[in-house]
């Protein structure tokens, strides 16, 4: 599988021919300048919750690429009311085969709320099953005892966890995270693009190296195979 970073926890991944895009935050992402909304192509987008930096670029990336958007039930039903038909709604422990492969709707431990303040649903994750890899996008998520569920329904390749802290897990607990998970090949995500949440690259790629896995900080634009 190939995946390509597009900043903060917006990133592409392409299974059984599909691309899926996650969490669609470019345009206003300075981070990610670089990156043209209209050049990222989608089959399939999956949103974790309804928060700005999550959905900013949903309802034009949806539009351009006529991709089918899958996300909990709520943030369908606003996207509906944004032009946006043809979602999949889905819900916690809810799962469904696609044509890429099977995507489990896990839970999340934040808040969600559209940007003008109202209420869209509970967030949640991802467990992607298809083209004979597994992997795990959390969203935005503390540190759970949830996690530990994750490997009864999947045995994982990568896991894609957010380690800014402050909003979301940190490093040290993303290290806990990846245990609870069972998955030694972490992402990290949703780091940097704030304030609050920019971290030392080194220190953190350090701390996995020493609990004996490996933490990706991927450049913004750039892909790897897993």
């Amino acid at each position: 599988m190939k995946l390509t970073y597009y900043g903060h926890s917006c990133f592409a991944v392409e299974v059984k021919g599909k691309k899926l895009v996650f969490d669609p935050f470019i345009t206003p992402n300075e981070l990610a300048e670089n990156i043209k909304l209209e050049d990222i192509e989608a089959d399939y987008i999956l949103i974790t919750h309804g928060h700005q930096d999550h959905i900013a670029d949903a309802v034009e990336l949806a539009k351009h690429t006529r991709a089918k958007v899958i996300s909990n039930f709520e943030i369908i039903e606003w996207l509906a009311s944004q032009g946006i038909e043809g979602g999949h709604p889905m819900n916690h422990g809810g799962a469904f085969d696609f044509d890429f492969g099977k995507v489990k709707y896990v839970n999340a431990v934040h808040s969600s709320s559209f940007p003008d303040g109202s209420y869209a649903g509970n967030p949640g994750g991802f467990i992607i099953m298809g083209g004979g890899k597994n992997f795990y996008f959390a969203g935005d998520t503390a540190l759970t005892l949830d996690l530990q569920l994750i490997p009864k329904f999947a045995k994982l390749d990568l896991a894609i966890l957010p380690i800014g802290d402050n909003f979301t897990m940190g490093v040290d607990d993303a290290l806990v995270a990846a245990d609870f998970i069972q998955c030694n090949k972490v992402m990290g995500v949703h780091y940097d693009t704030f304030g609050y949440i920019r971290i030392d690259h080194e220190a953190a790629q350090k701390k996995f190296a020493d609990a004996g896995k490996e933490l990706i900080l991927l450049d913004i634009g750039k892909s790897m195979d897993f």
